[in-house]
């Protein structure tokens, strides 16, 4: 879909982490470092003491005596204090410490014989207890009180510490959104079921008439990049009513409580902004299925509790709508999808080839485009990709454009923007040996081959032995005729033996295999494990469904459901009709030996040809090959 900019502006009814929230935050922590200071200050003096007094042996004190270096002494607690006598004036004097050997009266007389001052002063406990509550417990003390106050501000506020329960939704109005229904191509059935609601959001006289209600949510469904985002901003955009916007993840938090404090802040800031619309993408981060039996999260179920909550505690006259979109609609919880919450499920599929032609329109209404650009080709050659994708191609072609030196975009850039998006960019620092080019060009000419032999097969478009940084050391790109939406047995068998061509031109040439067929085989053996264990085509296991898919929107992750004694069969059938389809493949080749030598030559010469060069070379060389009357299969049907 098209991914149109839009100013983001902060709702002032809507504090969200606004000026209070981070006044709050900023005063906290000025107050833990404060605190934490006072008491690192107070534990180093503890380890280390004052640090204008060292302290010394009692026989080095006894020589200083003794050599007329000390001026007084104080004895406290058993400690005897020095003071050295200064030499010069305006010095800071070191004091040393040591402890009492012997007498006290011994030690007086010892002072007198050399003139040094003395005195006594009783242990000083009230400075060391006054040192120790300001050192430790009056650190403690104001971090008690600092928490009491931040508790305090939070029950007046409504939210937690610092804001942190306050809601983090973004608020749209409809002239920030910038998009509206005009916006989004390829998706005339979602648009349909959301225009009701627009149209219940404008006129709900019409509706409330005969007794409808507004659906409390509608769940927007389907692969990434399909505009589901999108989508809902166009019906904020359509219906002129404030759009609260964020994401599943930003109510769950370390803190218990916390994302069912955001859920409560969210819902009343929209009941204040009624009508309006409350969108949260990638719900499934909070709204999965409540499952004690594997243990669970406590933050995210409480959540998920509170949000139900409150979606049957507001009322639908007011206008208060609730959208959201996911990728994984198996795993959300059941008491999320009855009716009463989200009523409506959207399903904003990957779009056919005139949504396809269309999102490429939306996207290229403001690139350059020169005469022989035909977006249906491009669109009947990307079959399968989102709006997502598209938007991308479009700007890849417009960079290239740029980069040819054109003042325009034209249909040889569009094509290179395809393969760019597909397969990467082309590697031109990798450099084949001979060899190798010789092994790759076959490799391609065999799937091309088999390609053009067969009448169930999709023609050819393009073969290149280029490198592309994807892991592509060359390709061959096909593109059909009609867009199709079924393929039968037929079609799914000459697949097959199409993806075995590039291993069987390897063999039959070299004598020898690759490495490089191993995507080749990972595709058709995907295929042969999906027509017996899905689409019931195979002659050993009939109608049987073996197998399930899960997440249909992401990975299409199938996942067996039967025993291992049949899971073990599955494996051999498999087995069984790889090797069939392979040797079909040789067969195929090996009669048409020439030809393929032929184009393989022209191939390693030019390293890239056009469907239309290839079949040129293909039907010279089946021409000639009548006419020197060499040896074909006969049970091969050639197109």
């Amino acid at each position: 879909m098209d991914n149109m900019p839009s100013n983001q502006n902060q709702d002032p009814k809507n504090p969200g982490n606004g000026g209070g929230s981070g006044n709050k935050q900023t005063l906290l922590m000025i107050l833990v470092c404060v605190l934490v200071g006072l008491m690192f200050l107070g534990l180093m003096n503890n380890v280390l003491g004052n640090s204008s007094t060292r302290e010394i042996g009692y026989s080095d004190f006894l020589e200083m005596v003794e050599e007329d270096q000390v001026e007084e002494v104080v004895l406290q607690s058993n400690i005897l204090t020095i003071t050295p006598k200064s030499e010069r004036e305006g010095i800071q004097v070191i004091e040393y410490q040591t402890v009492l050997v012997g007498d006290e009266e011994s030690l007086k007389e010892l002072l007198d014989d050399h003139g040094i001052k003395y005195s006594k002063e009783p242990p000083d406990t009230t400075s060391t207890l006054v040192y120790s509550l300001v050192s430790l417990v009056l650190p403690i003390a104001l971090l008690v009180g600092g928490m009491v106050w931040l508790m305090r501000s939070m029950n007046k506020g409504g939210g937690m510490m610092g804001g942190v329960g306050k809601s983090k939704a973004k608020t749209y109005v409809q002239k920030e959104t910038g998009v509206l229904f005009k916006d989004v191509a390829g998706q005339d059935e979602a648009k349909e079921s959301l225009q009701e609601v627009v149209d219940f959001l404008h006129n709900p006289g019409k509706y409330t008439q005969i007794g409808a209600k507004l659906p409390k949510g509608a769940l927007l469904v389907g692969p990434p990049g399909t505009g589901k985002t999108l989508l809902a901003k166009a019906v904020a955009g359509e219906a002129h009513v404030p759009f609260f916007s964020l994401s599943g993840s930003e109510f769950v938090e370390m803190f218990v409580g916390v994302g069912a404090s955001r859920v409560r802040d969210l819902f009343e800031e929209a009941k204040k902004n009624a009508p309006c619309i409350i969108f949260i993408d990638e719900i499934d981060a909070i709204g999965k299925t409540r499952d004690s039996h594997y243990g669970g999260n406590d933050e995210r179920e409480q959540t998920l509790n509170q949000l139900l909550a409150e979606m049957d505690g507001f009322d639908t006259s007011k206008g208060l709508l609730i959208l959201a979109a996911t990728n994984r609609p198996e795993v959300l919880d059941p008491a999320l999808l009855r009716p009463g919450r989200f009523d409506r499920r959207i399903i904003v599929e990957r779009p056919d080839l005139k949504g396809r032609v269309e999102i490429l329109k939306v996207h290229a209404k403001n690139v350059l485009l020169d005469e022989s650009v035909d977006l249906e080709a491009i669109a009947l050659a990307t079959s399968g990709a989102v709006g997502s994708d598209l938007a991308n191609m479009i700007n890849e072609a417009a960079i290239l454009a740029v980069k040819n030196g054109r003042k325009a975009v034209s249909q040889k850039d569009l094509l290179e923007a395809v393969e760019v998006v597909l397969v990467g960019k082309e590697k031109k620092d990798r450099i084949l040996s001979q060899e190798e080019r010789r092994i790759v060009s076959y490799h391609e000419v065999g799937h091309a081959l088999i390609s053009a032999l067969q009448k169930d097969s999709e023609p050819v478009q393009k073969i290149t032995i280029v490198p592309r940084t994807m892991g592509a050391l060359g390709y061959v790109m096909q593109v059909p005729e009609e867009e199709k939406y079924l393929n039968t047995k037929s079609e799914l068998d000459a697949m097959i033996v199409e993806c075995l061509g590039g291993r069987a031109a390897e063999e039959i040439v070299f004598g020898n295999v690759t490495t490089g067929a191993s995507n080749d085989i990972e595709k058709a053996t995907k295929i042969v494990r999906a027509m017996i264990t899905q689409y019931g085509m195979s002659e050993k296991f009939g109608l049987m469904g073996l197998a399930t898919q899960e997440n249909q929107y992401l990975d299409g992750r199938v996942v067996l459901n039967c025993g291992d004694a049949t899971a073990t069969e599955i494996d051999h059938e498999v087995m069984r009709v790889l090797k069939e389809a392979y040797e079909t493949a040789k067969r195929m080749l090996a009669a048409n030996r020439d030809t393929m030598d032929k184009i393989a030559a022209h191939l390693i010469e030019k390293e890239t040809i056009t469907g239309k060069e290839f079949m040129e070379i293909f039907h010279q060389a089946q021409a000639e090959s009548r006419e020197l009357q060499l040896p074909v299969n006969d049970e091969i049907e050639y197109v």
